[in-house]
Protein backbone atom coordinates (compact mmCIF):
# COMPACT_ATOMS: atom_id res chain seq x y z
CA UNK A 1 0.00 0.00 0.00
CA UNK A 2 1.23 3.20 -0.87
CA UNK A 3 1.02 6.92 0.39
CA UNK A 4 1.36 10.89 -0.64
CA UNK A 5 3.06 11.31 2.65
CA UNK A 6 7.23 11.02 2.03
CA UNK A 7 9.10 8.88 3.94
CA UNK A 8 11.43 10.09 6.46
CA UNK A 9 15.41 10.56 5.05
CA UNK A 10 18.06 9.67 7.29
CA UNK A 11 20.07 13.00 7.17
CA UNK A 12 24.15 12.22 5.96
CA UNK A 13 26.85 13.10 8.58
CA UNK A 14 28.08 16.18 8.04
CA UNK A 15 31.94 15.27 7.96
CA UNK A 16 34.49 17.73 9.71
CA UNK A 17 36.42 19.82 7.85
CA UNK A 18 40.12 18.80 7.65
CA UNK A 19 41.37 22.24 9.06
CA UNK A 20 39.29 22.05 11.91
CA UNK A 21 41.31 18.35 12.96
CA UNK A 22 41.86 18.66 16.63
CA UNK A 23 45.61 18.58 17.53
CA UNK A 24 46.83 15.59 20.19
CA UNK A 25 48.52 17.37 22.85
CA UNK A 26 50.95 14.01 22.99
CA UNK A 27 52.03 14.42 19.36
CA UNK A 28 52.68 18.55 19.91
CA UNK A 29 54.81 17.18 22.39
CA UNK A 30 56.48 14.88 20.73
CA UNK A 31 57.03 17.05 17.69
CA UNK A 32 58.83 19.73 19.97
CA UNK A 33 60.88 17.11 21.88
CA UNK A 34 61.99 16.02 18.73
CA UNK A 35 63.15 19.74 17.23
CA UNK A 36 65.46 20.18 20.35
CA UNK A 37 66.95 16.82 19.22
CA UNK A 38 67.22 17.36 16.08
CA UNK A 39 68.66 20.84 16.64
CA UNK A 40 71.10 19.35 18.45
CA UNK A 41 71.95 16.44 16.14
CA UNK A 42 72.29 18.36 12.89
CA UNK A 43 72.04 22.14 13.82
CA UNK A 44 69.71 24.25 12.36
CA UNK A 45 70.52 24.70 8.48
CA UNK A 46 70.55 20.51 8.13
CA UNK A 47 67.44 20.40 10.23
CA UNK A 48 64.45 19.11 8.12
CA UNK A 49 60.65 18.81 8.37
CA UNK A 50 61.26 15.12 7.45
CA UNK A 51 63.61 14.60 10.08
CA UNK A 52 61.40 15.99 12.75
CA UNK A 53 58.46 14.45 11.62
CA UNK A 54 60.65 10.73 11.97
CA UNK A 55 62.51 11.31 15.42
CA UNK A 56 58.80 12.37 16.72
CA UNK A 57 56.97 9.24 14.99
CA UNK A 58 54.64 10.97 13.01
CA UNK A 59 53.71 12.36 10.09
CA UNK A 60 54.91 15.71 8.27
CA UNK A 61 51.40 16.65 7.89
CA UNK A 62 51.26 16.56 11.18
CA UNK A 63 54.07 18.97 11.85
CA UNK A 64 52.71 21.11 9.16
CA UNK A 65 49.35 21.59 10.83
CA UNK A 66 51.28 23.31 13.72
CA UNK A 67 54.09 25.26 12.28
CA UNK A 68 54.14 26.67 8.24
CA UNK A 69 57.94 25.81 8.66
CA UNK A 70 61.17 24.65 10.27
CA UNK A 71 61.55 28.52 10.99
CA UNK A 72 58.25 29.31 12.71
CA UNK A 73 58.14 25.78 14.77
CA UNK A 74 61.88 27.02 15.91
CA UNK A 75 61.04 30.86 17.07
CA UNK A 76 57.89 29.26 18.30
CA UNK A 77 59.98 26.77 20.36
CA UNK A 78 62.38 29.50 21.80
CA UNK A 79 59.58 32.43 22.59
CA UNK A 80 58.35 29.78 24.82
CA UNK A 81 61.70 29.33 26.56
CA UNK A 82 61.43 32.95 27.37
CA UNK A 83 57.54 33.20 28.60
CA UNK A 84 58.69 29.69 31.16
CA UNK A 85 61.90 31.93 32.44
CA UNK A 86 63.81 30.61 35.51
CA UNK A 87 61.99 30.69 39.09
CA UNK A 88 62.87 33.52 41.30
CA UNK A 89 64.86 32.72 44.39
CA UNK A 90 64.12 33.58 47.76
CA UNK A 91 66.54 32.42 50.22
CA UNK A 92 66.67 35.54 52.49
CA UNK A 93 70.25 36.82 51.57
CA UNK A 94 71.36 38.30 48.52
CA UNK A 95 73.88 36.22 48.01
CA UNK A 96 72.39 33.30 48.99
CA UNK A 97 69.36 33.98 45.70
CA UNK A 98 72.47 34.48 43.56
CA UNK A 99 74.04 31.51 44.00
CA UNK A 100 70.29 29.38 43.73
CA UNK A 101 70.06 31.15 40.41
CA UNK A 102 73.54 29.88 39.27
CA UNK A 103 73.34 26.52 40.07
CA UNK A 104 70.06 26.35 37.90
CA UNK A 105 71.18 27.95 35.34
CA UNK A 106 74.39 26.02 35.33
CA UNK A 107 72.90 22.94 34.85
CA UNK A 108 70.27 24.14 32.30
CA UNK A 109 73.30 25.50 30.17
CA UNK A 110 75.52 22.81 30.63
CA UNK A 111 72.56 20.49 29.99
CA UNK A 112 74.11 18.29 26.62
CA UNK A 113 70.92 19.87 24.48
CA UNK A 114 71.40 23.29 25.85
CA UNK A 115 74.95 23.44 25.30
CA UNK A 116 74.58 22.00 21.52
CA UNK A 117 71.56 23.93 20.43
CA UNK A 118 72.70 27.71 22.46
CA UNK A 119 75.66 28.09 20.54
CA UNK A 120 74.08 26.78 16.86
CA UNK A 121 70.84 29.09 17.31
CA UNK A 122 73.11 32.22 17.86
CA UNK A 123 75.58 31.29 14.99
CA UNK A 124 71.94 31.29 12.83
CA UNK A 125 70.79 34.61 14.52
CA UNK A 126 74.08 36.81 12.76
CA UNK A 127 72.17 35.55 9.27
CA UNK A 128 68.60 35.81 10.30
CA UNK A 129 66.79 38.96 11.90
CA UNK A 130 63.74 36.67 13.45
CA UNK A 131 65.92 34.31 15.25
CA UNK A 132 68.01 36.78 16.31
CA UNK A 133 64.73 38.51 18.03
CA UNK A 134 63.79 35.44 19.67
CA UNK A 135 66.75 34.52 20.66
CA UNK A 136 67.30 37.85 22.60
CA UNK A 137 63.84 37.40 23.93
CA UNK A 138 64.45 34.37 25.35
CA UNK A 139 68.06 34.61 26.82
CA UNK A 140 67.35 38.29 28.06
CA UNK A 141 63.21 38.24 29.15
CA UNK A 142 64.14 34.99 30.90
CA UNK A 143 66.82 36.17 33.19
CA UNK A 144 65.79 39.66 33.15
CA UNK A 145 62.32 39.04 35.23
CA UNK A 146 64.46 36.64 37.58
CA UNK A 147 66.90 39.60 38.06
CA UNK A 148 64.49 41.97 38.75
CA UNK A 149 62.89 40.68 41.45
CA UNK A 150 66.35 39.30 43.31
CA UNK A 151 66.79 42.57 42.99
CA UNK A 152 64.15 43.93 44.79
CA UNK A 153 63.73 41.14 47.09
CA UNK A 154 67.54 42.63 48.32
CA UNK A 155 66.61 46.34 48.25
CA UNK A 156 63.17 45.27 50.20
CA UNK A 157 66.10 43.80 52.65
CA UNK A 158 68.24 46.97 52.47
CA UNK A 159 71.55 45.17 51.21
CA UNK A 160 71.74 47.03 47.83
CA UNK A 161 69.94 51.24 47.28
CA UNK A 162 66.45 51.22 45.53
CA UNK A 163 66.66 52.16 41.85
CA UNK A 164 69.92 50.39 41.20
CA UNK A 165 70.59 50.33 36.92
CA UNK A 166 68.70 47.13 36.39
CA UNK A 167 70.28 46.71 32.71
CA UNK A 168 73.53 46.79 34.22
CA UNK A 169 72.34 44.41 37.28
CA UNK A 170 71.83 41.96 34.76
CA UNK A 171 74.86 41.99 32.96
CA UNK A 172 76.30 41.67 36.26
CA UNK A 173 74.31 38.48 37.34
CA UNK A 174 74.41 36.40 33.93
CA UNK A 175 77.46 38.00 32.30
CA UNK A 176 80.08 35.64 33.87
CA UNK A 177 78.55 32.53 33.83
CA UNK A 178 77.28 32.33 30.73
CA UNK A 179 80.58 33.56 29.07
CA UNK A 180 82.05 30.70 30.88
CA UNK A 181 79.10 28.41 29.91
CA UNK A 182 78.13 29.33 26.13
CA UNK A 183 81.37 31.30 24.97
CA UNK A 184 84.23 29.67 26.14
CA UNK A 185 82.24 26.37 26.65
CA UNK A 186 84.64 25.22 29.92
CA UNK A 187 84.18 21.58 30.35
CA UNK A 188 83.92 21.38 34.23
CA UNK A 189 83.64 24.75 36.58
CA UNK A 190 86.23 24.84 39.09
CA UNK A 191 85.71 23.87 42.25
CA UNK A 192 83.75 26.61 44.28
CA UNK A 193 83.12 28.61 41.66
CA UNK A 194 79.76 29.22 41.96
CA UNK A 195 79.51 30.07 45.55
CA UNK A 196 82.42 32.62 44.77
CA UNK A 197 80.44 34.33 41.69
CA UNK A 198 77.72 34.89 43.68
CA UNK A 199 79.44 36.52 47.08
CA UNK A 200 81.47 38.76 44.34
CA UNK A 201 78.36 39.57 42.23
CA UNK A 202 76.55 40.30 45.31
CA UNK A 203 79.55 42.99 46.42
CA UNK A 204 79.17 44.33 43.02
CA UNK A 205 75.17 44.99 43.16
CA UNK A 206 75.85 46.26 46.35
CA UNK A 207 78.19 48.92 44.81
CA UNK A 208 75.43 50.25 42.36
Amino acid sequence: MTTNAEEPRTRPRRRTPAGAAVLREDKTEAIRAAVFEELASVGYARMSIEGIARRAGVGKTAVYRRWRSKLHLVLDLVSAIAVQGLPAPDTGSLEGDLRLLYEVTSRALRHPVASQIIPDLQAEAARNPDIAEAMQKALREGQDGVAAKIMVSAAQRGEIRPGADEDLALDLISGPLYWRSVVIRSPKLPKGYLGTLARATAEALKAL
